[in-house]
């Protein structure tokens, strides 16, 4: 029997899909930058079906690429190309795996399909009284199993901490077609090495998640809700450090350059927000409590109610987004990178990668944004090609001269496999690879993220 008869036994006919318009949404990137190629993709139901699945790809020597909500933003998500047909890959979506179980009110957790999406977790915690503290832009289409996978951060990190930290337990199945399940969430376990921290960031290399038990947290009482105008990154820093009143908790803090805020403007319609319309940049300061502390000459507003929060919020969540617009001026592409540096040097860091950008002919436009509290930084550059990795691999060599992290969130994928050795050592990527050859022998798992492609 040949490979797509055998899926086509498992999972049904209907769920697999192997013509060229059909898998198309499954082999190019949210950015449209990265596009690969699927020998078939296949969208089981259930934990069984996966295994199934999976042993039967191994059985063949199939690479296999798993898949969510496919929003993320270093080629990570989908296949890559490959002159090899016996290599191409078969993505396996995770879609279907969408079930959301009851929350336990006792210890404050809930265990979910890999497919629900983000944003369907959210509010099922908060019909029962609780809160998931991972929050990001793409909500309503990223999955909890992609957010493991690539251990997302997003907007709350200074505040409940990235993807990792909310995993209780996780349930996988690994290149072999064997079910690894440990979804049990006890606070106290210390029973051997910890697959569940290991998996989350693992980017679809060493497993297929199915499962995950999240950690919850009691809602955030009422907050206050700033867009001040500041100088500089520095001058930012310093509002964080200061706006946040004795008895209050800093939920969020993001920064976000005025052109790039501009950009917002263009793509949404949005005002500019501000009375000066010259703010080099722009912060965004959410502070749980009943105030923020604020120089009283800023130039700033504030949220009065929930249509004003959900307003202000609007220029910030569309940053990424938005970047499209600057790309398509040049009729170009946005080179997306995700960067974080020691908190100190972070204003350092800004004003010395700007001359290098400047300096670059191919860079058309370029802005920052992020998360200022945890010194996580996303840079958005329109470029006329895809393949022109001058800007990125400038950019990464000054970060490791900062030694900061050329990924925070986002993960290495394919677009920044071939950086790895900038900001970990010989040493650790032995180790990574020493790891990724004990749980998958033959090599079948996203081939080409994290590790280059021999």
């Amino acid at each position: 029997m040949d490979l797509v008869a055998e899926l086509s036994n498992i999972v049904g006919p209907e769920h697999v899909l192997t013509s060229a318009d059909t898998t198309a949404a499954h082999t190019t990137d949210w950015t449209s930058r990265f596009h690969g190629e699927a020998f078939a993709v296949v969208r089981p139901a259930d934990t069984v079906e996966v295994a199934a699945v999976v042993a039967a790809c191994a059985a063949a020597g199939r690479p296999i690429h798993p898949q969510g909500g496919n929003t993320g933003l270093v080629g990570g998500s989908i296949p890559g190309l490959t002159s090899d047909p016996t290599r191409t890959p078969v993505v396996v979506s995770l879609t279907r795996l969408s079930w959301i179980g009851d929350v336990d009110v006792h210890a404050g957790q809930v265990t979910v399909g890999a497919g629900a999406t983000l944003a369907d977790v959210q509010h099922a915690a908060l019909r029962a009284g609780w809160y998931y503290g991972v929050d990001i832009a793409a909500r309503d289409s990223a999955t909890i199993g992609g957010n493991v996978a690539t251990n997302a951060g997003g907007v709350r990190v200074c505040a409940f901490g990235m993807t990792r930290a909310q995993v209780a337990g996780i349930e996988a199945v690994l290149p072999d077609g064997s079910i690894v399940s440990h979804l049990g969430g006890l606070p106290k376990d210390n029973t051997g090495y910890d697959l569940a921290g290991l998996l989350t960031g693992s980017e679809g290399t060493l497993a297929v998640i199915t499962a995950v038990t999240l950690r919850l947290h009691r809602p955030p009482g009422s907050s206050v809700l700033a867009l001040v105008g500041v100088a500089d990154v520095a001058a930012a820093q310093e509002l964080v450090r200061d706006g946040v009143p004795s008895g209050g908790r800093l939920l969020a803090a993001e920064v976000m350059d005025r052109f790039g805020t501009e950009i917002v403007c263009e793509f949404t319609g949005l005002p500019w927000p501000l009375k000066r319309e010259d703010w080099p940049q722009l912060l965004l300061l959410e502070v749980e409590g009943d105030a923020i502390n604020l120089p009283d000459d800023a130039d700033a507003i504030l949220a009065t109610d929930a249509t004003d929060y959900a307003r202000i919020w609007r220029y910030r969540e569309h940053q990424s987004e938005a970047a499209a617009l600057m790309a398509q001026r040049i009729g170009g592409v946005v080179h997306k990178l995700d960067i974080s540096i020691p908190l100190p040097r972070l204003a350092e860091f800004v004003a010395a990668l700007r001359p290098v950008l400047d300096a670059i002919p191919s860079v058309a436009d370029y802005y920052l944004f992020g998360h200022i509290a945890d010194g996580n930084l996303h840079l958005e550059i329109a470029e006329p090609t895809a393949d022109d990795d001058t800007a990125t691999a400038r950019s990464l060599q000054l970060v490791a001269e900062f030694d900061g992290s050329i990924s925070a969130e986002h993960g290495i994928g394919q677009a920044k496999a071939a950086y790895l050795p900038l900001t970990r050592s010989p040493q650790e990527i032995a180790a990574m690879r020493a790891i990724k050859a004990a749980l998958d022998p033959q090599g079948l798992m996203a081939p080409g993220v994290i590790f280059p492609l021999a």
